[in-house]
């Protein structure tokens, strides 16, 4: 059902049994997939591909113009995978030449008021909340969670099935499957509430939390820890993801926890 009271330009693509309510905006070279939910005064600008069976709540702008001055209006999208959710006032910002176009994945929700840069790419399953603020080219990966009022500076990763504090500042890549807090930001463990949550098995988690026993609290600088973590334990499809993320890493991971970076 398509209101009356709405604008949806004429070249816009709409799927069947989509709903856009009073005074949304959809503007040409938008494509939305059957079932999404189009809420008042959203508005989605060109180079918008959303999947099925999205929400869009009320304020929120898809696929705004990017905030870069190296912008010089290139072609660019965003794109949009199946059953995620943008809350109140949301903004996503499209690409730019850099990579052409900013990714949110499948099953994502991202809380009122959050922000996502040109050129992000977020996995699917990611939980952004209120008023995160992802500064452009920031990966997320799958199953994440970035806690309220957090901001993400431009090029940092972070893994999959992380979770970061709230109010927290991200300068540093954050590896997979850690928890993250304080300032500066810092390791405090992992995340095996989330790891039980998503079906790992205790031996898993052992071992995963062995891993960064060795890589924060080993003594051994960052290097050392791969190379004895790689000829000293069993090879997983968890133990290569950590040592490629890590040694993939070009503005280096965030620091273990010490005394210096608690909140006494």
């Amino acid at each position: 059902m398509i209101s009356h009271l709405a604008y949806v330009h004429p070249d816009a693509k709409i799927g069947d049994n989509v709903t856009i309510e009073p005074f949304a905006t959809v503007y040409d070279d938008v494509t939305i997939g059957e079932g999404t939910w189009i809420g008042s005064h959203a508005v989605i600008m060109q180079g918008a591909r959303l999947g099925k069976n999205c929400k869009v709540f009320p304020g929120a702008v898809i696929s705004g113009i990017p905030q870069d001055l190296k912008f010089a209006g290139e072609y660019s999208i965003v794109e949009i995978g199946d059953n995620s959710t943008f809350r109140e006032c949301v903004t996503v910002n499209r690409g730019t030449a850099a990579k052409g176009k900013t990714v949110v994945g499948s099953n994502c929700l991202i809380m009122a008021y959050a922000h996502i840069a040109h050129d992000c790419v977020i996995g699917n399953n990611v939980v952004i909340v209120n008023s995160v603020q992802l500064a452009g080219e920031v990966e997320v990966g799958n199953w994440s969670i970035i806690s309220g009022a957090t901001a993400v500076r431009q090029f940092v990763r972070i893994g999959e099935h992380v979770y970061i504090g709230g109010y927290c500042q991200v300068r540093k890549d954050v590896p997979p499957y850690v928890r993250a807090a304080r300032e500066p930001l810092a390791y405090i463990g992992i995340n095996s509430v989330g790891l039980r949550r998503r079906g790992f098995s205790n031996d898993t988690i052992y071992a995963i939390q062995e891993m960064y026993r060795r890589i924060y609290q080993g003594g051994m600088n960052h290097s050392t820890a791969l190379e004895n973590i790689e000829t000293t334990m069993p090879q997983t499809p968890e133990r290569d993801f950590i040592i490629s993320f890590i040694r993939s890493s070009k503005a280096g991971i965030m620091r273990g926890w010490t005394s210096e970076t608690s909140d006494d």
